[in-house]
């Protein structure tokens, strides 16, 4: 159905420009909203809220398997599903269950690790450039799932232990992310590792800028609410990507070989 493990195909995910960073962190921003839309707003709840996003994602995720390059307008729908799932699979472990925050941190940091050895020992690479294998497509799906959950747990830590307002954490979140581009570009450290650290910092990141703009007023946000925030967010993602789907801006060309 997809092709067996060893198939080839072009690469499945986007080049890592100053789009794909933007569309991330815009997506993580509609998927906090959107989960706090539809759980509070809309009265589903956690477990319900859970329950729909899951089954949304696994079908964005099948779609998007299925696919033999990559196509912007499937991807990025499986971010902002994921996004949302990876965040309430942390908030439920921690909101339902009662298991700390630091416990769910360091448990979505084992659980990370270990899909990048898997990764691996199996691929001999962690490289999101040559993405050609399904193999490849669900390790690195695998730990996009983990980022999402890690990046919620520690932000959220994080955010509690220092006591941080929302003004304060979009410029906490946006310094460390900084941090690891001059980390790069200045001291030329790993380019795996400092595209899986920003990535998971995005989460939080977007979080933030989800809560500043869409919470009341009197809890330190801009207070405009979830549905208008999602809204416009969800709008600019949508534009984005058909500017990307035209002009093939963030394609990755390369050579498929056997995985």
């Amino acid at each position: 159905m997809f092709g067996g493990y060893g198939w080839t195909m072009q690469n499945k995910v986007p080049d890592v420009t100053i789009y794909f960073w933007v569309i991330k962190v815009l997506a993580t921003t509609v998927g906090e909203t959107a989960a706090d839309y539809l759980s509070t707003t809309l009265h589903l709840g956690l477990v319900n809220t859970s329950l729909v996003m899951s089954a949304i994602f696994l079908v964005g995720l099948l779609v998007q398997l299925k696919t033999r390059a990559y196509v912007p307008a499937v991807y990025w729908a499986v971010v902002v599903f994921v996004s949302v799932v990876g965040t309430l699979v942390s908030d439920n472990l921690v909101d339902n269950l009662g298991i700390p925050l630091a416990t769910t941190s360091i448990v979505f940091a084992i659980a990370l690790a270990a899909v990048f050895v898997a990764w691996w020992l199996s691929e001999r690479t962690l490289s999101v450039h040559t993405i050609v294998t399904t193999r490849r497509e669900l390790f690195y799906w695998a730990a996009i799932l983990f980022t999402f959950a890690l990046g919620t747990s520690a932000g959220d830590l994080l955010s509690e232990a220092t006591g941080l307002g929302y003004p304060l954490a979009v410029l906490a979140f946006a310094g460390m992310i900084g941090l690891i581009a001059v980390a790069y570009y200045g001291f030329k450290i790993d380019g795996v590792l400092a595209f899986w650290i920003a990535y998971i910092l995005t989460r939080p990141l977007g979080a933030s800028i989800g809560d500043l703009l869409s919470q009341a007023t009197k809890d330190g946000g801009l207070g405009l609410g979830t549905t208008v925030t999602s809204a416009t967010f969800l709008a600019i993602i949508v534009a984005l990507v058909i500017y990307l789907t035209r002009t093939r801006r963030d394609v990755i060309e390369v050579t498929p070989v056997p995985g």
